[in-house]
Protein backbone atom coordinates (compact mmCIF):
# COMPACT_ATOMS: atom_id res chain seq x y z
CA UNK A 1 0.00 0.00 0.00
CA UNK A 2 1.73 3.27 -0.68
CA UNK A 3 2.04 5.51 1.90
CA UNK A 4 2.31 9.61 1.84
CA UNK A 5 5.51 10.86 0.10
CA UNK A 6 7.25 13.84 1.74
CA UNK A 7 6.32 17.23 0.94
CA UNK A 8 3.62 16.23 -1.73
CA UNK A 9 0.96 17.38 0.97
CA UNK A 10 0.55 20.89 1.08
CA UNK A 11 0.37 21.65 4.88
CA UNK A 12 -3.37 22.81 6.12
CA UNK A 13 -3.90 24.88 8.76
CA UNK A 14 -4.71 22.89 11.90
CA UNK A 15 -7.25 24.59 13.49
CA UNK A 16 -7.45 22.21 16.15
CA UNK A 17 -8.21 18.98 13.79
CA UNK A 18 -5.95 15.81 13.77
CA UNK A 19 -3.59 16.08 10.84
CA UNK A 20 -0.35 13.33 10.08
CA UNK A 21 1.72 15.33 11.49
CA UNK A 22 0.59 16.22 15.06
CA UNK A 23 -0.52 13.22 16.63
CA UNK A 24 0.68 9.74 17.72
CA UNK A 25 -1.46 6.05 17.41
CA UNK A 26 -1.41 4.15 20.68
CA UNK A 27 -3.36 0.56 20.23
CA UNK A 28 -3.74 -1.12 23.51
CA UNK A 29 -3.92 -4.64 23.81
CA UNK A 30 -5.58 -6.43 21.17
CA UNK A 31 -5.21 -9.57 22.44
CA UNK A 32 -7.28 -12.97 22.43
CA UNK A 33 -8.42 -12.85 26.04
CA UNK A 34 -8.82 -9.30 25.53
CA UNK A 35 -11.50 -9.89 23.00
CA UNK A 36 -12.95 -13.55 24.43
CA UNK A 37 -14.24 -10.45 27.00
CA UNK A 38 -16.27 -8.70 25.10
CA UNK A 39 -19.57 -8.41 25.21
CA UNK A 40 -21.24 -4.62 24.39
CA UNK A 41 -20.11 -5.08 20.85
CA UNK A 42 -19.78 -7.30 17.80
CA UNK A 43 -16.19 -8.79 18.01
CA UNK A 44 -15.69 -9.00 13.98
CA UNK A 45 -16.09 -5.08 13.28
CA UNK A 46 -14.25 -4.41 16.33
CA UNK A 47 -11.19 -6.54 14.32
CA UNK A 48 -12.06 -5.11 10.75
CA UNK A 49 -12.07 -1.42 12.32
CA UNK A 50 -8.31 -1.53 14.49
CA UNK A 51 -7.02 -3.25 11.46
CA UNK A 52 -8.81 -0.64 9.01
CA UNK A 53 -6.82 2.48 11.60
CA UNK A 54 -3.99 0.21 11.87
CA UNK A 55 -3.86 0.82 7.63
CA UNK A 56 -4.57 4.41 7.83
CA UNK A 57 -1.88 4.98 10.11
CA UNK A 58 0.74 3.53 7.86
CA UNK A 59 -0.65 5.48 4.52
CA UNK A 60 -0.35 8.86 6.66
CA UNK A 61 2.75 7.73 8.34
CA UNK A 62 1.81 8.45 11.68
CA UNK A 63 3.51 7.07 14.44
CA UNK A 64 2.22 3.89 16.26
CA UNK A 65 2.93 2.80 19.65
CA UNK A 66 1.86 -0.99 20.14
CA UNK A 67 1.33 -2.48 23.54
CA UNK A 68 -0.13 -6.09 24.94
CA UNK A 69 -0.31 -6.74 28.63
CA UNK A 70 0.83 -10.35 30.35
CA UNK A 71 1.34 -12.30 27.10
CA UNK A 72 2.91 -15.47 28.15
CA UNK A 73 0.01 -15.60 31.48
CA UNK A 74 -3.26 -14.31 30.15
CA UNK A 75 -3.82 -12.32 27.34
CA UNK A 76 -2.07 -14.06 24.39
CA UNK A 77 -0.41 -12.69 21.37
CA UNK A 78 -1.28 -9.18 19.82
CA UNK A 79 -3.58 -9.87 17.30
CA UNK A 80 -2.10 -11.51 13.85
CA UNK A 81 -4.18 -8.75 12.05
CA UNK A 82 -2.36 -6.01 13.85
CA UNK A 83 1.21 -7.62 13.26
CA UNK A 84 0.75 -8.34 9.92
CA UNK A 85 0.40 -4.27 9.07
CA UNK A 86 3.07 -3.70 11.84
CA UNK A 87 5.64 -7.10 11.33
CA UNK A 88 8.58 -5.23 12.00
CA UNK A 89 7.30 -3.59 15.05
CA UNK A 90 7.26 -5.41 18.96
CA UNK A 91 4.24 -4.53 20.97
CA UNK A 92 5.53 -2.74 24.56
CA UNK A 93 5.09 -5.94 26.95
CA UNK A 94 3.30 -4.43 30.56
CA UNK A 95 2.13 -5.84 33.82
CA UNK A 96 0.07 -3.06 35.00
CA UNK A 97 -3.74 -3.03 33.72
CA UNK A 98 -2.99 1.03 32.72
CA UNK A 99 -0.66 1.58 30.20
CA UNK A 100 0.19 4.87 31.35
CA UNK A 101 1.72 3.48 34.59
CA UNK A 102 4.46 1.92 32.69
CA UNK A 103 7.51 3.86 31.74
CA UNK A 104 8.21 2.18 28.53
CA UNK A 105 4.55 3.07 27.23
CA UNK A 106 5.17 6.54 28.17
CA UNK A 107 8.37 7.33 27.12
CA UNK A 108 7.60 5.91 23.49
CA UNK A 109 4.58 8.43 23.64
CA UNK A 110 6.91 11.25 24.41
CA UNK A 111 9.77 10.12 22.00
CA UNK A 112 7.11 11.39 19.50
CA UNK A 113 6.95 14.66 20.53
CA UNK A 114 3.14 15.20 19.66
CA UNK A 115 0.41 15.80 21.92
CA UNK A 116 -2.16 14.60 20.97
CA UNK A 117 -2.69 10.83 21.37
CA UNK A 118 -5.58 8.79 19.03
CA UNK A 119 -5.76 5.52 20.77
CA UNK A 120 -8.02 2.33 21.36
CA UNK A 121 -7.95 -0.69 23.03
CA UNK A 122 -9.64 -3.55 24.96
CA UNK A 123 -11.53 -2.99 27.50
CA UNK A 124 -12.99 0.43 27.46
CA UNK A 125 -13.20 0.99 31.15
CA UNK A 126 -9.38 0.33 32.31
CA UNK A 127 -7.27 -0.01 28.61
CA UNK A 128 -8.78 3.57 27.62
CA UNK A 129 -9.97 5.24 30.86
CA UNK A 130 -6.99 5.09 32.90
CA UNK A 131 -4.57 5.87 30.70
CA UNK A 132 -6.70 8.64 29.33
CA UNK A 133 -7.66 10.53 32.70
CA UNK A 134 -3.69 10.33 33.54
CA UNK A 135 -2.49 11.85 29.98
CA UNK A 136 -5.33 14.42 29.75
CA UNK A 137 -3.80 15.58 33.46
CA UNK A 138 -0.40 15.16 32.15
CA UNK A 139 -1.34 18.03 29.29
CA UNK A 140 -1.97 15.68 26.77
CA UNK A 141 -4.94 15.66 24.36
CA UNK A 142 -6.78 12.46 23.68
CA UNK A 143 -9.01 11.17 21.30
CA UNK A 144 -10.64 7.66 21.75
CA UNK A 145 -11.26 5.80 18.58
CA UNK A 146 -14.91 4.42 20.47
CA UNK A 147 -15.48 1.86 17.53
CA UNK A 148 -12.27 -0.05 17.62
CA UNK A 149 -12.92 -0.40 21.90
CA UNK A 150 -15.08 -2.71 23.43
CA UNK A 151 -16.14 -3.75 26.99
CA UNK A 152 -17.71 -6.66 28.69
CA UNK A 153 -20.76 -4.63 28.81
CA UNK A 154 -23.06 -2.17 27.65
CA UNK A 155 -22.94 -0.32 31.11
CA UNK A 156 -19.26 -0.32 31.18
CA UNK A 157 -18.40 1.05 28.08
CA UNK A 158 -20.84 3.59 27.92
CA UNK A 159 -19.63 4.26 31.69
CA UNK A 160 -15.68 4.55 30.67
CA UNK A 161 -16.83 6.89 27.46
CA UNK A 162 -18.75 9.15 29.88
CA UNK A 163 -15.80 9.33 32.30
CA UNK A 164 -13.29 9.93 29.55
CA UNK A 165 -15.40 12.57 27.92
CA UNK A 166 -16.24 14.34 31.14
CA UNK A 167 -12.47 14.41 31.56
CA UNK A 168 -12.13 15.94 28.52
CA UNK A 169 -11.05 13.57 25.92
CA UNK A 170 -12.97 13.85 22.19
CA UNK A 171 -14.44 10.26 21.13
CA UNK A 172 -13.98 9.46 17.33
CA UNK A 173 -14.37 6.48 14.87
CA UNK A 174 -12.06 4.93 12.06
CA UNK A 175 -13.79 6.58 9.26
CA UNK A 176 -13.90 9.99 11.14
CA UNK A 177 -10.22 9.59 12.11
CA UNK A 178 -9.23 8.45 8.16
CA UNK A 179 -10.91 11.08 6.51
CA UNK A 180 -10.12 14.23 8.98
CA UNK A 181 -6.46 12.46 8.16
CA UNK A 182 -7.28 12.72 4.55
CA UNK A 183 -9.21 16.00 4.68
CA UNK A 184 -9.06 17.03 1.05
CA UNK A 185 -9.58 14.52 -1.79
CA UNK A 186 -7.00 16.71 -3.92
CA UNK A 187 -4.53 14.99 -1.62
CA UNK A 188 -3.82 12.98 -4.27
CA UNK A 189 -0.77 10.95 -2.74
CA UNK A 190 -2.85 9.33 -0.21
CA UNK A 191 -6.30 9.52 -2.15
CA UNK A 192 -5.64 5.60 -3.63
CA UNK A 193 -4.46 4.51 -0.34
CA UNK A 194 -7.79 5.74 1.06
CA UNK A 195 -9.93 4.38 -1.12
CA UNK A 196 -7.97 0.99 -0.78
CA UNK A 197 -8.86 0.86 2.91
CA UNK A 198 -12.58 2.22 2.56
CA UNK A 199 -13.08 -0.69 -0.48
CA UNK A 200 -11.88 -3.36 2.28
CA UNK A 201 -13.42 -2.26 5.35
CA UNK A 202 -16.13 0.34 5.28
CA UNK A 203 -18.84 -1.89 3.94
CA UNK A 204 -21.42 -0.22 2.72
CA UNK A 205 -19.56 3.07 2.27
CA UNK A 206 -16.89 0.87 0.12
CA UNK A 207 -19.14 -1.08 -1.91
CA UNK A 208 -20.69 2.24 -3.07
CA UNK A 209 -17.00 3.34 -4.07
CA UNK A 210 -16.66 0.14 -6.09
CA UNK A 211 -19.85 0.74 -7.83
CA UNK A 212 -19.33 4.32 -8.33
CA UNK A 213 -15.46 3.30 -9.56
CA UNK A 214 -16.82 0.78 -12.29
CA UNK A 215 -20.48 1.84 -13.15
CA UNK A 216 -19.69 5.47 -13.56
CA UNK A 217 -16.39 6.05 -14.32
CA UNK A 218 -15.59 2.62 -15.93
CA UNK A 219 -12.42 1.73 -13.64
CA UNK A 220 -11.49 -1.94 -13.93
CA UNK A 221 -13.28 -4.13 -10.94
CA UNK A 222 -10.84 -4.01 -7.53
CA UNK A 223 -8.42 -7.00 -7.17
CA UNK A 224 -8.57 -8.80 -4.21
CA UNK A 225 -5.21 -10.71 -3.41
CA UNK A 226 -6.87 -14.42 -4.40
CA UNK A 227 -8.29 -17.15 -2.21
CA UNK A 228 -5.68 -19.86 -0.83
CA UNK A 229 -6.82 -22.96 1.03
CA UNK A 230 -3.57 -22.83 4.15
CA UNK A 231 -1.63 -26.14 3.90
CA UNK A 232 -1.41 -28.18 6.81
CA UNK A 233 0.94 -26.21 10.01
CA UNK A 234 1.10 -27.32 13.66
CA UNK A 235 -0.73 -29.50 15.43
CA UNK A 236 -4.44 -29.68 15.96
Amino acid sequence: MPTQSSGSRQKLSEKGLLTPDNCVVALIDYQPQMLFGVSNFDRQSIINNTVALAKATQVFNVPVVLTTVEVKSFSGNIWPQIKAVFPNQEPIERSSMNSWDDKNFVAAIERTGRKKIVWAGLWTETCIALPTIQALHDGYEIYVVEDACGDVSQLNHDNAMKRVIQAGAKPVTVLSTLLEWQRDWAHKDTYDAVMDIVKSHMGAYGIGVEYAYTMVHGAPPSKFPEYEIPSLVGAH
